[in-house]
């Protein structure tokens, strides 16, 4: 076996020994065939719980190229091994894995709403990377009331507070924390991890090596004391021994980088940081930046295009204007100026985004 299907094996044989799942590690387990599906790599296994059982069908992926890390598809049924049928029951259990995946996200943020241009409002996301699939409530509580003086109550009568996730409100926002047992899904924070130009490295590595991630959500308004609370939620599930990281706003940081910028809440600034992404990028026509996270306040991202000032330059305007944008309310339109001296005025034109999705505002700098 080559080392891809020697990682998809061993992968397989852990998730088939979960108490969940057979309890034990299979009698006997192969590789009984692969295929391609949405741009990455499956294996289709067959397994014995015991000598004398029957086989059975199960599937592990998705893999991109050569490489050993998966996207989390790791499933079975539990249904009989068919050589004729193996292949279709795979794509069906992964298919099933995606959608339960979508109704999941949707459900953490039900009551959400979306503009004409897809702008995200009353709502902050984010997937703590974890490197077990393990999350101690308990310890969750212990941290946000001694760190934030914000207190997470137990409530036995709820579902869906079971160890695996839990909800509260705080100041008529309402909190969410739930674990998934499975890597973020197609790869996605490990792609996004290569735009951190910081932590690079760093980010990649958190991502690639995450097996399971808490999907933490604040919602109810597109507001700073939102976004503050989000942070100090979403800071102190990064204090787990077993977080790695945090996949939010287009790009993964390290919980050392996130947990020291929401400290600087302690001294009455804010986490911008941990609120706004700010992305540089550089070409032989120029520097160009862009934000993520401006729509969770319900703004428009910026974006900065080709510019000749240094990466230096550009990183501080946007990062001023962001400041400016979330501690202030102002508001950016289309077709006026903007600076921070009489003599600045930089334009501003409201247009297709280049490195956002939807529209952004373009600042002519």
């Amino acid at each position: 076996m080559n080392t891809q299907e020697k990682a998809a094996t061993a992968v397989m044989e852990d998730w088939l020994s979960h108490a969940k799942e057979l309890g034990r590690k299979p009698a006997k387990l192969e590789i009984a065939g692969t295929f391609d599906l949405h741009g990455l790599h499956y294996y289709i296994f067959k397994f014995k719980k015991t000598l004398f059982s029957s086989w059975k069908v199960a599937v592990c992926g998705g893999y991109e190229g050569d490489g050993v890390g998966h996207c989390g598809h790791i499933y079975s049924e539990m249904e009989p091994y068919d050589p004729s049928t193996a292949q279709e029951k795979c794509v069906a259990m992964v298919e099933k894995i995606r959608q339960y995946w979508k109704e999941r996200a949707e459900a953490q943020t039900d009551g959400d709403g979306d503009d004409d241009n897809g702008q995200t409002a009353e709502k902050f996301v984010g997937f703590v990377l974890l490197s077990t699939p393990e999350f101690d409530t308990e310890q969750f509580r212990t941290t946000l009331m001694e760190d934030w003086g914000i207190r997470c109550p137990e409530d036995p009568e709820d579902p869906k507070d079971d160890g695996t996730a839990i909800v509260f409100y705080e100041n008529n926002l309402v909190v969410t924390i739930g674990l998934m047992e499975i890597p973020v899904p197609d790869g996605e924070a490990e792609y996004w991890a290569n735009s951190n130009f910081m932590t690079r490295e760093g980010s990649v590595a958190a991502a690639k090596n995450h097996q399971a991630h808490l999907l933490v959500a604040v919602l109810g308004a597109a507001s700073l004391e939102a976004g503050k609370l989000y942070v100090k939620v979403a800071s102190t599930c990064l204090k787990a021994s077993n977080a790695l990281g945090i996949y939010d706003c287009g790009t993964v940081w390290l919980p050392e980088n996130y947990i020291q910028s929401a400290m600087l809440m302690k001294e009455g600034e804010i986490p911008l940081m941990d609120l706004v992404f700010i992305g540089l990028y550089h070409n032989e026509k120029g520097t160009s930046c862009w934000t993520n996270g401006l729509r969770s306040f319900g703004k428009e991202e910026l974006e900065v295009i080709d510019s000749s000032q240094t990466p230096a330059e550009i990183y501080d305007l946007i990062f001023d204007l962001c400041s400016y944008i979330i501690q202030e309310g102002a508001v950016l339109r289309d077709g006026e100026t903007c600076g921070f001296s009489m003599e600045q005025k930089l334009p501003i034109t409201l247009s297709e985004g280049v490195y956002v999705n939807g529209r952004s505002l373009k600042i002519g700098f």
